[in-house]
């Protein structure tokens, strides 16, 4: 890689440290910078001082939950071009399409494959679904 490109940027959006540290270190080692917060206020300061290519967004969040996070930066000039996938363990019928309501991306659901990840995430920067995920 020259001195000119850079690796993709992840914003990880999760209160369960466990989860929020495998999904970091999995996306690390397949060659993003990943960056963390275990809350919507917490991000929101990460997203104002680096902004990142995608946030993984779970959606049970403490506070502000994850799919109204989704709806306020989507509403922003400055955020809304951000692709936003949920990220979560409800996998009812119909929370992908509520997700997707809130104005995210995709849908991935917990626990995640750490084999497949790293390319689910590449699917969505290019502009495409991840697997399973449908079309955007």
């Amino acid at each position: 890689m020259s001195a000119v490109e850079r690796h993709p940027k992840i914003l990880v959006v999760d209160d369960n440290t466990t989860n929020l540290k495998l999904v970091s270190d999995v996306l690390v080692f397949d060659g993003y910078d990943v960056l963390a917060a275990g809350d919507a206020e917490s991000a929101q300061e990460v997203i104002r001082r680096d902004p990142p290519d995608l946030i993984l967004m779970d959606i049970a969040l403490p506070g502000m939950d994850g799919l109204t996070f989704t709806r306020l930066l989507k509403t922003e000039n400055a955020t809304r071009h951000i692709v936003v996938v949920a990220l979560t363990a409800f996998a009812m019928k119909g929370d992908d399409i509520h997700a997707r309501e809130a104005g995210c991306d995709g849908y991935i659901t917990k626990p995640i494959d750490t084999r497949t990840i790293g390319s689910t995430v590449a699917a969505y920067l290019a502009g495409g679904a991840g697997p399973g995920a449908g079309p955007r």
